[in-house]
């Protein structure tokens, strides 16, 4: 039985068990609710966090123009709607059809711009993720023990080291 000591304002708990994969800490908390558990008692912690950027490719002046334009547009289109409320008549497409239309522009201009900017330091485009080397899933010390003995019932087909 391991005890969790946390900062303030953080409640202490006990891990019941440690794995390697999120998805097997998440398996045994949707076990122990399905067992009836009380799971506002539990908490999925990662340790030893890490960030890491997949890159997805390169970016250049006109990719950066191309993003720019689509979400200028888009963000156009949603100002053209709210206009186009105040419209009377059959016109009310043509807010919608300026705002896409102006959006896109100045989302392309400015996107070409803040890339060009970078001076090439910066010539990839990437999704950054968080991810931790493992996953321990704690309990309020006042249900350690019934969590304990439900989680003992789960079958052990987990890729992490499985119950404490």
């Amino acid at each position: 039985m391991q005890e969790f000591t946390s900062p303030a304002g953080v409640r202490n708990g006990t891990v019941i068990g440690t794995y390697a994969d999120y998805q097997d800490a998440q398996r045994l908390v949707d076990f122990l609710s399905d067992k009836g558990f009380a799971v506002q008692h539990l908490r999925i912690v990662g340790r030893g966090l890490h960030t890491v950027e997949q890159i997805v490719g390169r970016l250049t002046k006109i990719k950066a123009a191309l993003s720019g334009l689509l979400s200028g547009a888009m963000l156009g289109l949603l100002i053209g709607w709210l206009l186009s409320i105040f419209v009377r008549g059959n016109d009310w497409w043509k807010p919608l059809l300026v705002g896409a239309a102006f959006g896109a522009f100045w989302g392309a201009v400015t996107g070409f711009i803040a890339h060009s900017m970078t001076g090439g330091r910066r010539d990839f485009a990437s999704v950054s993720a968080m991810r931790a080397d493992s996953y321990e899933v704690e309990v309020d010390n006042e249900q350690a023990d019934q969590a304990r003995q439900l989680a003992a019932q789960l079958p052990q087909k987990l890729t992490g080291v499985g119950p404490a």
